[in-house]
């Protein structure tokens, strides 16, 4: 089944909570850029340190880790975060 990304922007990504929320995670990577601690196709990601799903904000601080450690986390059925933790962290 494809997805159907119009849908998609018309009922979740396009809502003021998460252009808000996108906002706030450019101005974290765009602050990072200037001081120099990330670069363009570096692989690396602007990591909040609470995440926004568990009320978070760019306040709390932000973090520089790899793309593929900043991803997957355990969510619920309804993709709430579960853990910050990653499957690969928990197997430590």
């Amino acid at each position: 089944m494809a997805r159907d990304y119009k849908r998609e922007y018309a009922t979740y990504q396009g809502t003021e909570e998460q252009k808000k929320k996108r906002a706030q995670r450019n101005n974290a990577r765009r602050r990072l850029l200037k001081e120099g601690k990330v670069h363009k196709g570096d692989g690396m990601d602007v990591a909040h340190v609470k995440a926004f799903d568990k009320g978070g904000v760019n306040g709390d601080g932000v973090k520089v880790e790899s793309a593929s450690k900043n991803r997957s986390f355990k969510r619920d059925a309804k993709r709430n975060l579960v853990s910050e933790v990653s499957k690969r962290e928990r197997k430590k």
